[in-house]
């Protein structure tokens, strides 16, 4: 079953924290790359995005940022309010909105919204099922439309376990099993891989999936002290971007992001 709302409520101070760490500060970074890849070639001008378990705003400020509207729709109300505190110290209230709601049954006018870009990140590690969860969070998205889709990826979890804990045999039981828990929430998860979701894509009428890797290197290396280092970071973000989108890096990324098309 979906964890409850309150379970992230309650890990706010630990969620910020690790938004600010290295690792979470290329996580947004990188997804951000790999999303500007694709959105000159929706129009110009503002766009529409519609941003889904967006929490406190992570991707959605990124976005903003660069003039387009943003609507997070997000279960847990002290991550919307913590969005909503962030849209107003940024300057950004008037590109954000916050609706509370579960996001496989949004209100009316969210899901026949026509956005030009609809988000899914770190949804799809919570939920029992994956195609059931997809189809109506496709559903707001225009034709023509890119969609984007992040989740947690199983290829990663038997490698991080050895090189971070030096366990063989708890990473050799991970080959085999796709359930973990994540520290920061205290929330089990479900463990997929890009080659599951891309063909659940497909079947929902998504065209032009490409597959990114998002933290290929930074969780491996294991003096964490060391990534906050302004020059060691910036030279770990060139080679995370570099690799975002290189075989084989991709395929062991702590995380897969997946954008396509509404067909």
């Amino acid at each position: 079953m979906p964890e409850a709302p309150e379970k992230f409520d309650t890990a706010m101070a630990a969620w910020q924290e690790w938004q600010e760490a290295p690792w979470g500060r290329l996580r947004y970074a990188i997804a951000e790359a790999n999303l500007a890849r694709h959105l000159d070639g929706l129009g110009g001008g503002p766009l529409r995005v519609l941003d889904l378990a967006g929490g406190d705003g992570g991707d959605a400020m990124r976005l903003a940022a660069r003039g387009h509207h943003v609507t997070i729709v997000d279960y847990a109300p002290e991550m919307l309010a913590a969005a909503t505190e962030r849209a107003s110290a940024g300057g950004l209230t008037e590109l954000i909105t916050c609706v509370r709601a579960d996001v496989t049954s949004l209100p009316a006018d969210l899901a026949a919204g026509e956005f030009d870009v609809v988000l899914c990140h770190n949804l799809l590690q919570y939920v029992d099922d994956v195609p059931g969860t997809l189809a109506p969070v496709l559903a707001p998205l225009k034709r023509g439309g890119l969609f984007s889709v992040m989740a947690a990826n199983r290829h990663s979890a038997a490698l991080n376990i050895a090189i971070r804990a030096m366990d063989p045999a708890a990473a050799l039981a991970a080959l085999d099993t796709d359930q973990a828990r994540t520290q920061t929430f205290d929330a089990a998860m479900t463990l997929h891989t890009a080659e599951e979701i891309i063909p659940v894509l497909r079947d929902l009428g998504c065209q032009d999936v490409r597959h990114y890797g998002i933290r290929s290197f930074c969780d491996y290396i294991t003096d964490d002290a060391r990534k906050y280092d302004p020059a060691f970071y910036a030279d770990l973000e060139q080679l995370e971007l570099a690799t975002t989108a290189r075989a084989p890096y991709m395929h062991t990324a702590r995380l897969f992001q997946l954008t396509a098309t509404r067909g």
